[in-house]
C-alpha cells in the first residue's frame, strides 16, 4: 500500500503543470504601425512577425497613457493613473503658463513604494524576478526594481532615455561595455544571462528595451540598408528603421535563448509597447495622432502573446485590451492571488488566450490625463494634448477635453482614423459614455482640473509652433 500510495503521489505531481516562466518584452515608443505584422511596408520585423505567427496578436491593444512613465506605472502596479498619481513624465505644467487654460493636476513622477508590483505578487509563488532595461519609475534602494520585488536589476532607474545607444553609455548604473557596443545588444546579453542562470524556473523576466526612443541612433550598416528604400505611408526614416531592425533582431535572440534551454514550451512571452510612435520619425497612418496624444496613434500599440500548446498559433484577438490587464493575467497563470486590500483595474486575458473571440466582462476601458503635454519636435500645434479623459466602450470612443468641456465621439469600427466626430449626430451615445466616464472618475476619486488659470492669456499663444525650433533627436556616434 505504501508503495502504491507513493507511486500515485508521484504520478499526480508529474501531471501537475509547472508554473510557467513569464517573459515580458516592452518596447519604448514603438508605434502600432511600426511592425510588419501590423502592416508596415517600410520597417522590417521578421522575428516579431514570426512571434505573431506562433501565437496571438491583438489588434486593439492599448497603453494606459500616451507616454512612458504613466504607461509603465500602470503595467507594474496593475492600476489606473488616478490610483498611482503617475499621469505623465516629469511636470504636469508643460509649455508656457499663459498658454494653459486650467491648472493641471500635480504629477507623481515615481511609483510609490507601497504599490504591490507584479514582481512582488509573483515572489509569493516562488518566482525569481529579473528586470533589464528602462524602469523610469524611481531608483533603488527605495523605488527601483529591487525595492519593488525584482531579484536582479540591470539598468533600471529613473532615467527616461539613454545618453547614447553606443558605449560609453554614461549611464548611472549600467557599466560601459566595449567601445561602440550597442545598447539593445547589451540588454539582450544581460537578459540571456538571466535566463541561463534561472532556466530551471519559474522566472519572471521583464526586458524593457529603450529602443526606439530618442536619441535616434542605429548601426551604420543598417542605416545604409534603408537609405535607398522608398518611403511607405509616411514611414521614411532610415535611422529609425535601423533601430527597429536591431530591436527585432534581439527579440529573435531572446527566442533562441528559450529554445537553447528547452524552455520555450513552458514560457509565456508577451510583447508590448509603452505608447505610440513619435511623429517626427514615423507615422501611425491610418490612425490619427502619435506619441503624446490620446487619439489612437498615441495609445494603440502592437501586442503579441505566445505560449506553445496554450495559445493557438496565428490567432488574432480583436477584443480591446490594455496594459493594466497584464498584471491579473500574469498573476493568474502563476497562481498568485491579489490582496483584497489592493485593487486591480485590469482583467485577466487568460480566457482570450483560449478563446480569442470571447468578450471580457468589463463594460469599458478608461484613460485619465489631467495634464498638458507640449507639442515639440516641429509639430505645428500648441499641445500634443491638453487635459483630457477618454473612454472606449465597444466600438465607440469618447473624449472629453477638460479646458472647455467639449466632447468628441468616434466609431472606431467604421472610422479607425477618428475623422468624423459623432457627438452631435449621436448625442444619446455621447451622454451615455460621458456619464460612464464621470461615474468611473468618481469611483477612483480621480482629480479633475476645474480651477481656471488666472494667468491664462489666449493672445500669447504662438501662431506657428515650427518657428519655435525643433529638439534634436538625432545624435551620431562620437
Amino acid at each position: 500500500m505504501i508503495l502504491m500510495s507513493t507511486l500515485l503521489t508521484a504520478i499526480t505531481l508529474a501531471q501537475q503543470p509547472a508554473k510557467p516562466n513569464i517573459l515580458l518584452i516592452i518596447a519604448d515608443d514603438l508605434g502600432w504601425k511600426d511592425t510588419g505584422f501590423n502592416g508596415s511596408q517600410y520597417f522590417e520585423t521578421p522575428n516579431l512577425d514570426r512571434l505573431a505567427a506562433q501565437g496571438m496578436f491583438f489588434t486593439n491593444a492599448y497603453a494606459n497613457a500616451p507616454n512612458c512613465a504613466p504607461s509603465r506605472a500602470a503595467i507594474f502596479s496593475g492600476q489606473y493613473a488616478p490610483r498611482t498619481g503617475v499621469y505623465t513624465v516629469g511636470r504636469s505644467e508643460r509649455g508656457e503658463a499663459s498658454w494653459r487654460a486650467v491648472i493641471p493636476t500635480p504629477n507623481k513622477p515615481l511609483l510609490d513604494p507601497e504599490k504591490i508590483t507584479i514582481a512582488e505578487a509573483l515572489k509569493t509563488q516562488g518566482y525569481t524576478n529579473g528586470f533589464v532595461g528602462k524602469w523610469h519609475l524611481g531608483n533603488d534602494p527605495d523605488r527601483g526594481p529591487i525595492a519593488q520585488g525584482f531579484d536582479v536589476n540591470v539598468a533600471g532607474c529613473d532615467r527616461g532615455k539613454p545618453v547614447s545607444y553606443f558605449s560609453p553609455y554614461e549611464h548611472e548604473i549600467l557599466p560601459d561595455g566595449p567601445d561602440g557596443e550597442y545598447l539593445t545588444d547589451r540588454l539582450t546579453d544581460e537578459a540571456l544571462a538571466f535566463i541561463e542562470n534561472n532556466k530551471k524556473g519559474p522566472f519572471f523576466l521583464t526586458v524593457a528595451y529603450h529602443s526606439p526612443h530618442t536619441p535616434i541612433q542605429a548601426k551604420d550598416p543598417l542605416i545604409w540598408k534603408y537609405i535607398p528604400k522608398p518611403a511607405s505611408n509616411g514611414q521614411f526614416d532610415p535611422i529609425y528603421a535601423g533601430m527597429i531592425e536591431s530591436l527585432d533582431h534581439n527579440i529573435g535572440r531572446l527566442m533562441d535563448g528559450l529554445d537553447k534551454h528547452d524552455i520555450t514550451e513552458n514560457t509565456l512571452v508577451v510583447f508590448f509597447s509603452d505608447n505610440g510612435g513619435l511623429h517626427a520619425v514615423t507615422s501611425m497612418e491610418p490612425l490619427r495622432g502619435a506619441k503624446g496624444m490620446l487619439y489612437e496613434g498615441g495609445i494603440r500599440v502592437p501586442m503579441i502573446a505566445r505560449w506553445p500548446g496554450q495559445i493557438a498559433p496565428a490567432s488574432i484577438c480583436h477584443e480591446p485590451v490594455i496594459g493594466t490587464d497584464l498584471y491579473p493575467t500574469i498573476t493568474e497563470l502563476a497562481g498568485a492571488k491579489p490582496s483584497k486590500n489592493y485593487p486591480l483595474d485590469g482583467e485577466s486575458l487568460v480566457l482570450l488566450f483560449n478563446k480569442p473571440t470571447q468578450k471580457l466582462e468589463r463594460e469599458a476601458i478608461f484613460w485619465h490625463y489631467p495634464v498638458y503635454l507640449q507639442a515639440g519636435y516641429g509639430l505645428n500645434r500648441l499641445w500634443r494634448t491638453a487635459p483630457v479623459g477618454v473612454v472606449r466602450m465597444g466600438e465607440y470612443k469618447l473624449m472629453e477635453f477638460f479646458e472647455d468641456g467639449h466632447l468628441e465621439l468616434y466609431h472606431l469600427g467604421n472610422d479607425i482614423g477618428e475623422t468624423s466626430n459623432l457627438a452631435s449626430l449621436e448625442p444619446q451615445k455621447a451622454r451615455e459614455m460621458h456619464q460612464l466616464m464621470k461615474e468611473w472618475r468618481e469611483r477612483l476619486d480621480a482629480p479633475f482640473p476645474l480651477e481656471r488659470n488666472p494667468g491664462y492669456d489666449p493672445s500669447s499663444k504662438p501662431h506657428n509652433q515650427k518657428k519655435g525650433g525643433r529638439e534634436r533627436i538625432y545624435y551620431y556616434r562620437r
